[in-house]
């Protein structure tokens, strides 16, 4: 992927195998538009494609994260201009993994090989909040505002926040927040198990961690990476044989043999993508 490679939605940066997305719609604090949607999705899928690209930072460029779907989408509901479809339209143009459009624009992020970590400040509601669901990992401010706001508009979270939010939040909690809508912090996130930690500075402390694991060897922390999706939905059977084949694939491979040479030397790790 090209250095500073930009849409008018997103923009990316590449440093050191970190790569740091910024959404920019700034105007509209980074709402879920159109444009948007098909950006996420682009720029999710190119760097599922980038072997170079070890970490990645999600943002928001602004006064916010992401506020959620774009406020025309709600006026198009209203007037009947959008409606629901049957069954066939439910289930049409479905991604290999089962999402639709909206839900890959999420999802897409849990299917980059790579650790994603989204700094989220100012609010992340409705779409905002499952975008940042779909990062391996969510550093916070305090005062972040987040909420499953779809109930507000008499609707449910369906950007892939029931996938995402299993195993995040208890039962009863994921369910009062969804019925609710009420408007939680990022203090409040963490104790929930929503938020990995609060930070004064998000951003500044994603990349910190971005760069950390670019450091790591590259193929050990893909193999992490599938292995905590087997993790989700595998019996008990499927992860002990997942964990050895990714296990005996990596001993003896060249970065695994620079990992433990690097470390015995005492100098930094020089691993091949």
């Amino acid at each position: 992927m090209a250095d500073g490679e930009s849409s008018e939605r997103i923009t990316v940066t590449m440093r050191g195998g970190v790569a740091d997305v910024k959404l920019v719609r700034t105007d509209k604090m980074n709402a879920l538009d159109d444009a948007m949607f098909s950006a996420l999705i682009e720029t999710g899928e190119r760097l599922k494609a980038d072997k170079s690209v070890r970490a990645v930072v999600l943002s928001g460029e602004g006064r916010a994260f992401c506020a959620g779907l774009d406020m025309g989408n709600f006026a198009k509901m209203a007037s009947g201009e959008r409606k629901g479809g049957g069954d066939t339209l439910v289930t049409a143009d479905r991604t290999p993994g089962g999402s639709n459009r909206a839900q890959h624009a999420v999802m897409v992020w849990r299917e980059v090989p790579v650790p994603v970590i989204a700094a989220v400040h100012g609010v992340a509601f409705g779409g905002g909040f499952q975008l940042a669901l779909g990062a391996d990992i969510r550093y916070v401010t305090a005062d972040a505002k987040m909420a499953i706001l779809e109930i507000k508009w008499g609707l449910v979270p369906d950007m892939a926040g029931m996938v995402l939010l299993r195993g995040l939040v208890r039962d009863d909690i994921a369910r009062e927040l969804t019925y609710t809508g009420r408007i939680f912090t990022g203090e409040e996130a963490q104790t929930l198990g929503i938020a990995t930690r609060v930070c004064a500075d998000p951003y500044a402390d994603a990349l910190k961690l971005a760069e950390e694991i670019a450091g790591k060897n590259p193929h050990a922390v893909r193999a992490s990476k599938r292995l905590f999706a087997v993790m989700q939905d595998g019996d008990q059977k499927q992860i002990l044989l997942q964990e050895s084949r990714e296990q005996v694939a990596l001993i003896g491979s060249p970065n695994q043999i620079e990992a433990v040479m690097s470390n015995m030397q005492k100098r930094a790790a020089n691993y091949a993508d």
